[in-house]
């Protein structure tokens, strides 16, 4: 039981990160290589404030890792297997966009209450 609700916690916290437009550009952008803050702000365009409270929600959920660097603070995946995970869902993803959208299923749903995607 103990597995059941680690693997339920880890996929919790997965959805929580990904629940977020900016989280999930966040999450792209350090799979692609880690980063300091005022570099993933610049090229994220959004005020530091915003990307603090951001990479603190990610780091609580346990997704990145903040890495000291001298005076500096680097942040990267806190595993490389979240990396080949986001991979996946992208692909899973698009894989489902591309035969029905969420607003398709969206009408559905208003029809036979099953909810979205």
């Amino acid at each position: 039981m103990l597995t059941l609700a680690t693997d339920l916690d880890a996929l919790t916290r997965f959805g929580r990160a990904l629940a977020d437009p900016i989280r999930c550009r966040l999450l792209l952008a350090l799979r692609e290589a880690p980063a300091y803050p005022s570099d993933l702000a610049n090229a994220l365009e959004i005020s530091r404030t915003r990307l603090s409270n951001h990479l603190a929600c990610l780091r609580d959920c346990g997704l990145v890792v903040a890495v000291p660097d001298g005076r500096r603070t680097r942040y990267e995946l806190a595993d490389p297997r979240l990396g080949h995970a986001l991979d996946d869902l992208r692909n899973a993803v698009v894989a489902v966009a591309t035969d029905r959208t969420c607003a398709d299923a969206d009408a559905d749903a208003d029809a036979d209450d099953k909810g979205c995607c």
